[in-house]
C-alpha cells in the first residue's frame, strides 16, 4: 500500500513532465525529472511502450488529453508486475485464476489463500507494451478511456477491500465484494473485449 501511495503521489507530483512523455510519439522524457525511483522507473516503462507503439497509435495518444494520459498512467503505477512478453489476453486468464482462486479460498474459510489471490489480482501484470496497444485505435479517445478508472476501482479496488476483509475473517464480507469485482469485469469487456488478444498496434 505504501508503495502504491508513493508511486501516485510521484505521478501527480510530475503529471506535467509525464503527460509530454505520453504525448510525444516515441520521444523520450525531457532529461529534468526527479531523482525519485519511482519515477525513473515509471519513464523507462512508459520510453518502453511508446516505443512499441505503431504511427498510428502514436498519434492517437498524442491527442488525448493531459487528464486522460494522467489517469492512464495512474492505474499503470499501481502495479509492480509489468511483462515483457504476456499478452492482455494471457494476462486476463491469470486474472481469471486469481478471481477463481479467491473463491475457493471463502468457499474453504482459507483466509490466506483469499488474500494471497485477491493482491495478485489487484496487481496484475501490465502486459507487453502496456494496455493502449490492446484496445483498438476507435477506443484511443477521452470518452472511451475515462470509464478506465472506475473499472480499475471496481476490480482492483475491490479486490484490496476483499483481502483485508479476508485477513480480518470476515469471509461473509468478502464475498459480497466478489460480485462487485465480477460486475467491474464484465462492464470493462462490454468496452472492450472486442480486442482481447495480440495487438496489431506494437511494431
Amino acid at each position: 500500500m505504501l508503495r502504491k501511495n508513493k508511486l501516485l503521489k510521484t505521478v501527480k507530483t510530475y503529471s506535467l513532465t509525464a503527460a509530454i512523455a505520453l504525448s510525444v510519439g516515441g520521444a523520450m522524457l525531457p532529461n529534468a525529472v526527479s531523482a525519485d525511483s519511482g519515477m525513473d522507473d515509471l519513464k523507462k516503462v512508459l520510453q518502453s511502450q511508446i516505443a512499441m507503439m505503431r504511427p498510428e497509435l502514436q498519434s492517437k495518444v498524442k491527442d488525448l488529453s493531459t487528464d486522460t494520459k494522467m489517469a492512464v498512467m495512474a492505474i499503470l503505477a499501481m502495479h509492480s508486475r509489468l511483462s515483457d512478453e504476456a499478452t492482455l489476453r494471457q494476462v486476463m486468464l491469470e486474472v481469471l485464476a486469481d478471481y477463481q482462486t479467491m473463491s475457493m479460498g471463502i468457499m474453504t474459510d482459507s483466509a490466506e489463500m483469499t488474500a494471497d489471490a485477491a493482491r495478485r489480482l489487484a496487481n496484475h501484470r501490465i502486459p507487453v507494451g502496456g494496455l493502449l496497444p490492446y484496445l483498438g485505435l476507435e477506443n484511443i479517445n477521452d470518452g472511451k478511456l475515462a470509464v478506465l478508472g472506475s473499472f480499475n476501482d471496481s476490480v482492483e479496488g475491490n479486490a484490496l477491500k476483499l483481502a483485508e476483509a479476508a485477513e480480518k475473517g470476515n469471509m461473509s464480507e468478502a464475498a459480497g465484494l466478489l460480485g462487485q469485482i465480477s460486475s467491474g469485469c464484465v462492464g470493462c469487456h462490454a468496452v472492450f473485449r472486442e480486442y482481447p488478444g495480440t495487438s496489431d498496434l506494437m511494431k
